[in-house]
């Protein structure tokens, strides 16, 4: 496909970080103006654990970007009740996020007894409410690298044991969970984000450290890459879109112990049209922003399109504090104006 301009419906951001106070207000802005709806991770500071905090976290939400549509998630640990599960659906609640204890950002509440959730997760699959799960192995014996395939098993248990329950298994890295996913049944799905599409691991540490390349589960190998960009461009509806966009102010990347996180959401459409039309596949970009997720989600597809247009912008080197992804340099699309 040869062109200048292209419209979609304007779609979905189905894992979003927002943070919350100053970070929020100056970021979610960046996300409404391309995404219709986003999914909004949990594990802020405080974590957003029960329907209270839904409530006040979705009416923050509502006063600074009141055109996004908030598929608001509550924290999977130890401590959740299925009353608490089913309060939250009550007030909102998609989904409910696990984290694996220390895996990433905020995670420190997160999950080492997987069998210790299953009545929330019972009651999850009982009402209808997606598992998001960040697939990292907690285990620190276990190799960064190989973390996620580590966490294939626990995966494979929970599918078994709840055969009824959707599962994402969020920003998957590796060839290797492309072809897990591929063999699972249709209610286990990934999603996959933007900058996986671009980086490997010497973009992290391959020359000079670079910090703002830094996520969890970090940058792999060239042929991971590969398999993803295939999967994404595929037309494979397993395979969807969540940013993973993970904002930290620029002293707390650029240190000595550096946040994991790519705060991606101010080029997030650009690049994935960039990198669809590389790979000669910009007639499937709606299906991987707009279609696929909206459809194992449940949810309606927009009615709303967004245009792009082919014109080179440089991105800025700072945003509020914060470095985004591809800060300086030079893109091949934008949204219009």
């Amino acid at each position: 496909m040869n062109t200048t301009t292209l419209k979609i419906l304007k779609g979905d951001d189905l894992h979003c970080h927002f943070r919350r106070g100053d970070i929020m207000k100056s970021v979610v802005g960046f996300t409404a103006r391309q995404f219709k709806r986003a999914t909004v991770m949990p594990n802020t500071d405080p974590p957003i654990l029960t329907a209270d905090d839904i409530i006040a976290y979705w009416q923050s939400l509502q006063t600074i970007a009141p055109l996004l549509w908030p598929l608001m998630t509550i924290q999977i640990n130890g401590d959740t009740t299925p009353n608490i599960v089913e309060m939250a659906k009550k007030h909102g609640a998609v989904a409910g996020k696990v984290y694996p204890q220390g895996v990433t950002t905020n995670s420190q509440n997160g999950v080492l007894d997987f069998k210790a959730i299953y009545p929330a997760l019972e009651k999850m699959q009982e009402i209808g409410m997606l598992l998001l799960l960040h697939g990292e192995s907690p285990d620190p014996e276990i190799f960064c690298l190989d973390r996620e395939t580590a966490f294939f098993k626990t995966v494979w248990d929970i599918a078994k044991d709840f055969p009824n329950l959707k599962i994402v298994l969020e920003h998957i890295t590796t060839a290797d969970a492309v072809l897990f996913v591929n063999s699972l049944p249709e209610n286990i799905a990934a999603t996959i984000t933007a900058h996986h599409l671009v980086l490997t691991l010497d973009d992290v540490v391959g020359n000079l450290i670079s910090p703002h390349n830094f996520c969890k589960p970090i940058a792999k190998r060239r042929q991971d890459r590969d398999a993803l960009r295939q999967a994404a461009t595929s037309g494979w509806p397993k395979f969807f879109f969540g940013s993973d966009s993970a904002p930290h102010l620029k002293d707390k990347k650029e240190c000595s112990h550096g946040c994991a996180g790519v705060f991606s959401a101010p080029v997030a459409l650009q690049l994935l049209t960039q990198v669809f039309e590389e790979q000669g596949a910009l007639d499937k970009l709606e299906n991987f922003v707009s279609k696929f997720g909206a459809e194992f989600y449940g949810l309606p597809q927009s009615s709303e399109t967004i245009t792009l247009v082919k014109q080179d912008w440089k991105v800025p080197e700072e945003c509020n504090g914060i470095v985004p992804f591809m800060a300086g340099q030079t893109l091949r699309w934008k949204v219009a104006d």
